[in-house]
């Protein structure tokens, strides 16, 4: 019997109403394009979507656990759906990307970020596929939080639908081509 390829696409952010337009949020708004017109439900730790494309069975997680315990819910879904960690993509905001600039990797460091940190340390490991989103870096020394938690400015938002589109499409990339090729694409 052939069974369905399952992926977990974990968007980043952070639950509360007054986040839900900031740079930091980017992967909730990601993945609320990803789930389409599927609703997302309550579940432990944080809320899910199903959804399919081209075959293939995509649920899609908003974790509640706020950014910086994201891996809590990533490990538990993770088990809980029996998905390989190959079929995880997190996709969340990079300051060190120009805004807009989409960056997939199968592995990597968490480049100072708090969420990606946290789901390297509960995963054991550095070696899961991420889809990272340029929010860029225009903020004074030491003022990074403030920055991430501020809400995108209104030439950015003119350009957010089309760039969250395109990240979209990333996200389909990676669950029907593989990482690989998808990095050919969209890097």
């Amino acid at each position: 019997m052939f069974e369905t390829m399952k992926y977990l696409i974990v968007g980043l952010g952070n639950p509360e109403p007054k986040y839900e337009l900031t740079r930091h949020n980017i992967g909730f708004l990601i993945a609320d394009q990803v789930a389409g017109d599927q609703i997302f439900k309550q579940v432990k730790f944080g809320s899910m979507s199903e959804t399919r494309y081209k075959g293939r069975r995509l649920y899609v997680l908003k974790p509640d656990t706020y950014m910086n315990l994201s891996g809590k819910a990533v490990r538990y879904w993770l088990q809980e759906l029996k998905i390989p960690v190959e079929n995880l993509l997190v996709v969340t905001d990079d300051i060190a990307l120009p805004f807009g600039k989409i960056r997939l990797k199968p592995k990597g460091s968490n480049g100072g970020h708090n969420g990606l940190g946290n789901i390297q340390d509960l995963l054991g490991t550095t070696s899961y596929p991420r889809l990272r989103f340029g929010v860029g870096g225009d903020f004074p020394k030491g003022k990074q939080v403030d920055y991430v938690l501020s809400n995108f400015d209104k030439p950015e938002l003119v350009l957010l639908e089309e760039h969250i589109k395109k990240s979209v499409e990333a996200v389909h990339s990676f669950c029907t081509i593989g990482m690989e090729r998808t990095m050919n694409f969209f890097n």
